[in-house]
């Protein structure tokens, strides 16, 4: 079996014990801001995720997030004064005026995450400006009234939707990996210390075990070397077997993607997800930093998307053309009605294993 990269939006914990996630689609509001007229460049989406992760680091303070506006193929990068927007402009984005900081958000996004019920989740959405808080069907009664006061306590900086369904972890990937009576998915091959290893999710070893094999009780060809779950969501998974590590992402029509590199995300760009249990699929980054607050306990830092997922793709790779993105988490919804899926960010599982791509 070829071990490839893949990127699926479907999250299932098979054989222990966590449920499917189903919930429905986050609707983004208008945020209240002004836009100053547009210099900016026609950009690829991956074109402006590269730009979008220098602005913004570029522009420090004077910068509140940045979003891929994919029918004007534009990145538009919010800004707090007049210095940040000439800055962004110049550097071929366009500038949007907002009322609230990255710090600010950041804080109230804390203030939220704290102590935080399960079903629920916090993410910064740079369209609306705000921090999305969003509460899935099993926050009801009282623990829904104090997150509505703790919503508006907020002063206009966070906003609360409702999902369906629950969200849960689920075990998935790309081309499907074993442990016990568990299925996950592998996510990218990578490289440490000259040896071969590959990326998954953290709940996958967590929750389900240590030794992995490419078939239900087959023969193991790698032993996880370090994973975490909840807080992050990766894990780090040696190969002992002699088997070929391709970097490539599985896109199931004979084929594969070529996985060059890794990056982070950018909010409106077009990503692809591939697992064992949906194969192949498509959607756009909805937001980052998002924290997610599973039966489990949170897992901080995750990327939202609107690409769709089942129980079977958990680990599985997220990706933008040659570019690695992510590794899913979970989420909630399946591949007939659609839903929302989260990603473990695959440049900081990166930096903390000291791997590379390839």
């Amino acid at each position: 079996m070829r071990y490839r990269a893949i990127s699926k939006s479907r999250y299932a914990l098979a054989g222990v014990g966590a449920a499917a996630l189903i919930a429905g689609s986050l609707t983004l509001a208008t945020a209240n801001a002004s836009t100053s007229e547009p210099v900016a460049d026609t950009l690829s989406s991956a074109a402006a995720g590269e730009l979008a992760g220098t602005l913004v680091q570029d522009l420090k303070g004077g910068a509140a997030g940045a979003y891929y506006d994919a029918q004007a193929k534009e990145l538009v990068v919010n800004v707090v004064n007049d210095e940040a927007a000439e800055q962004a402009e110049a550097a071929g984005a366009r500038a949007r005026t907002v009322d609230h900081t990255t710090k600010e958000l950041k804080a109230a996004k804390a203030d939220l995450t704290q102590g935080a019920t399960a079903g629920t989740s916090r993410a910064l959405d740079p369209v609306t400006n705000q921090v999305v808080v969003t509460a899935d069907s099993t926050v009801t009664g009282a623990e829904l009234a104090q997150l509505k006061k703790e919503v508006a306590a907020q002063d206009g900086k966070a906003v609360l939707k409702r999902t369906a369904g629950t969200f849960k972890p689920y075990i998935s990937g790309g081309d499907a990996i074993y442990t016990g009576g568990s299925r996950c998915s592998l996510g990218f091959n990578v490289t440490k210390g000259g040896e071969p290893y590959f990326l998954t999710a953290g709940h996958c070893v967590e929750l389900g075990g240590s030794s992995w094999s490419e078939s239900s009780g087959g023969p193991v060809i790698g032993e996880a070397e370090g994973a975490t779950f909840p807080g992050n969501d990766r894990a780090l998974v040696k190969y002992t077997a002699d088997v070929e590590h391709p970097s490539e992402v599985d896109t199931y029509d004979g084929s594969a993607q070529e996985i060059t590199g890794a990056r982070e995300a950018t909010v409106g760009e077009t990503v692809q997800r591939s697992g064992s249990t949906t194969q192949l699929h498509d959607g756009s980054v909805v937001a980052l930093d998002v924290s997610v607050t599973y039966p489990e306990g949170t897992v901080d830092g995750l990327i939202q998307t609107d690409v769709c997922a089942e129980p079977g793709d958990s680990g599985g790779a997220l990706f933008a053309g040659s570019d690695a993105i992510g590794l899913t988490s979970g989420g909630s919804g399946d591949c007939t009605n659609g839903g929302e899926t989260f990603f473990e960010p695959v440049v900081a599982a990166l930096d903390e294993y000291g791997a590379t791509i390839p």
